[in-house]
């Protein structure tokens, strides 16, 4: 057919995208623990290393004992880091410690008599303040803390050391 002109077909709908699949909860090969975690520094001398082993290089010397960081790697012996500051690194594992503090991040936060926005204060921890945490329910948005005597409710999202949705006992 000489001269016929080429006829443009309509485009077909576009079909939905399809969500992707969830993300597989990542374990740890050494633990089969999930990935990420958190656990603390346990000793007041932690060298953060560039790399899983003694021969890479210190890049930095942690001096905070209860410090919280994020394990999100592991390898043998050893654990990847990651601190409230965004800082990635290799530590030995027995310099951590599984014991669950916080760390006060940003500015002042108000601990509580009651997980309630309108319950007494405890007591006001001004930022770099680390304490323990004793109870946070998944989900939840209060958790239980303790720093030295004294023991109240602050919100999950105002501490560096627990997940979003994390249970803590």
């Amino acid at each position: 057919m000489a001269g016929a002109a080429a006829v443009a077909r309509p485009p077909e709908p576009a079909r939905p995208a399809e969500p992707p699949p969830p993300p597989t909860p990542r374990v740890g090969t050494a633990t089969g623990l999930p990935l990420p975690r958190f656990a603390a520094l346990g000793s007041n001398q932690v060298n953060l290393r560039v790399g899983p082993d003694l021969r890479y290089p210190i890049e930095w010397t942690y001096q905070r004992k209860d410090l919280p960081v994020q394990i999100v790697d592991e390898h043998q012996n050893w654990r990847r880091i990651r601190d409230s500051e965004g800082t990635e690194g290799w530590v030995q594992r027995p310099l951590l410690t599984s014991r669950r503090t916080f760390l006060v991040q940003g500015h002042e936060r108000v601990m509580r008599r009651a997980p309630e926005e309108g319950a007494a204060e405890v007591a006001r921890l001004r930022p770099g303040v680390i304490g323990r945490v004793r109870h946070c329910g998944a989900g939840e948005q209060w958790c239980e803390v303790q720093v030295a005597d004294y023991r109240g409710w602050i919100r999950r999202n105002e501490l560096f050391g627990v997940a979003g949705d994390e249970e803590v006992k």
